[in-house]
């Protein structure tokens, strides 16, 4: 907008300078259409939504519709939605002092009312800033009709020597003073019906009635919602009159590849610490962000977590940060100059999954720990597929055509050999432990790729993947204790009788 406008602070200034007011639901289109033409990002920081949420929310921008988004928790519904006030303009004009952001053109409170016919084109005029042309509510049991449109306050009338029925009397709610603006009621379903019932008349008809007054007073609003698609029968419902006056349903959905997950991840997890000088920051490879990725995929494929409830965005995030924190401790303890993730530093997630999945009853039996446990390892092993062609046994302990680099690596552990990785001890100790199966490095520097080996201790841990994914792949036998994780020879294991993972708590991370 012209910033000369901000100059104006009279009710006739303004009217000489030829502003005009649009209602806010043509403001926004307008800007829209604007920020289109410009190729501008209109929603900064969301991913995988510019086929489907996005471009489908453009859609009832333009048509001037209220709408809902609805999905499943941690898919940025309340994100979109506080994104929308960068559709507003900049600055609006309102009546001095008015408590619904009064259009100076068309008042319709009546204090602005009263203004304007006092002091004419003298009425004093403020400009209104986006960020507080926006609202929000998040719908409890307890929200009441007073909270969302207004009551009589009586204390009001007293001090101002009014009688209840004088519109000067009314105290106004949350959506009025939104007027001109956005209005959002976050998870519809749990506000009780009888409050839903109160939001027709905004949604069809714009006006607000308070406490019976013989007026209506017209709001110009756009409101949006959002909600959870299990709330219609867990926690609540959304009315079906409510339902047909919500102009447009918008589904959200989760990361469509594990590419968008994982920038999803990169952008909100919490990687830049400051690590005060004792020590370097971590270099995360990306195939560590793959396997973290996959954990939330598996999760929402598991049969054992139920699908109706979701697995957050939040949870690959959360994932990350610990993956940090615990390389970080770990450096700490043994006095390292530099954070270095290992793969067995995920067996430290566990706390991070374990809270964000609601388990079926077949998970329940499981147990919410070995679920975290499943995840973990099923997803080291679809990055170690992506990586090493491994053809999977399918009822044999051993498949045939094995590529030699597999073969070598199986046939040095078939020989009585075993590996036990001393994954809580200093850089040094945990390079030296996998030092002891050359055939690894020779399968390592095959595979992966160069910028995933480039120093030691990156070969180390792309040993201690190969050997993870062997087992994941029941090529190799693991039992963890005493701060080592050590590899087996899986025939030997069954017929000498070593026990395995699922035989014993891990020790490690207590």
């Amino acid at each position: 907008m012209n910033k000369d406008f901000l100059k104006i602070n009279k009710l006739g200034d303004l009217k000489e300078s030829g502003y005009q007011v649009l209602t806010v639901k043509d403001e926004m289109r307008r800007n829209l259409i604007e920020k289109l033409e410009n190729g501008e990002d209109i929603f900064r920081g969301i991913i995988g939504y510019d086929d489907s949420v996005i471009l489908e929310l453009k859609n009832a921008i333009l048509s001037r519709h209220d709408f809902i988004l609805l999905g499943l928790r941690g898919q940025a519904k309340s994100r979109i939605l506080r994104g929308l006030v960068n559709l507003l303009d900049e600055y609006i004009p309102v009546v001095e002092g008015s408590e619904i952001n009064d259009n100076p053109y068309a008042p319709i409170s009546r204090d602005s009312l009263d203004k304007i016919e006092q002091h004419g084109d003298d009425t004093p005029i403020a400009w209104l800033p986006r960020s507080r042309r926006y609202n929000e509510k998040l719908a409890t049991p307890d929200v009441s009709i007073a909270d969302l449109f207004g009551d009589l306050d009586p204390i009001k009338a007293a001090t101002k020597k009014l009688n209840y029925a004088h519109e000067g009397a009314m105290h106004f709610g949350i959506i009025p003073r939104t007027n001109r603006g956005v209005f959002v009621i976050n998870e519809l379903p749990d506000l009780q019906p009888r409050i839903q019932v109160g939001l027709l008349n905004i949604l069809e008809e714009k006006d607000l009635q308070i406490r019976g007054f013989p007026i209506r007073i017209p709001l110009d609003i756009l409101i949006a919602f959002s909600a959870n698609p299990e709330d219609y029968t867990n926690r609540g419902s959304i009315i079906t009159p409510l339902k047909d006056r919500i102009d447009s349903q918008i589904i959200t959905h989760y990361p469509r590849t594990i590419e968008d997950g994982i920038r999803i991840t990169q952008q909100e997890a919490w990687q830049e610490r400051n690590f005060y000088g004792k020590m370097k920051a971590p270099e995360i490879p990306y195939y560590f962000r793959e396997i973290i990725e996959y954990i939330a995929h598996e999760a929402r494929q598991s049969e054992l977590i139920d699908q109706k409830s979701g697995v957050s965005a939040r949870l690959p995030i959360s994932c990350l940060e610990v993956l940090i924190g615990n390389a970080e401790r770990r450096a700490l303890a043994t006095g390292a100059q530099q954070v270095r993730i290992r793969i067995s530093d995920f067996q430290a997630l566990i706390p991070a999954i374990t809270g964000k999945i609601e388990l079926v009853y077949e998970g329940e039996q499981e147990g919410v720990i070995n679920v975290a446990r499943i995840l973990i390892g099923k997803a080291i092993r679809q990055v170690f597929d992506k990586y090493f062609p491994l053809p999977r046994p399918s009822g044999k302990k051993r498949v045939e055509n094995l590529k030699p680099e597999f073969e070598s690596v199986l046939s040095w552990f078939a020989g009585e050999n075993l590996l036990s990785v001393d994954v809580l001890g200093d850089d040094k100790a945990y390079i030296s432990s996998l030092e002891k199966a050359k055939p690894l490095e020779t399968l390592a520097k095959k595979y992966f790729p160069g910028e995933y080996l480039k120093n030691e201790h990156d070969l180390a841990t792309a040993k201690e993947f190969i050997l993870e994914g062997l087992h994941q792949n029941s090529f190799l036998s693991k039992f963890e204790s005493e701060g080592k994780a050590t590899y087996k020879d899986l025939v030997e294991s069954i017929f000498n009788g070593l026990p395995n993972d699922d035989d014993h708590e891990s020790d490690l991370y207590a």
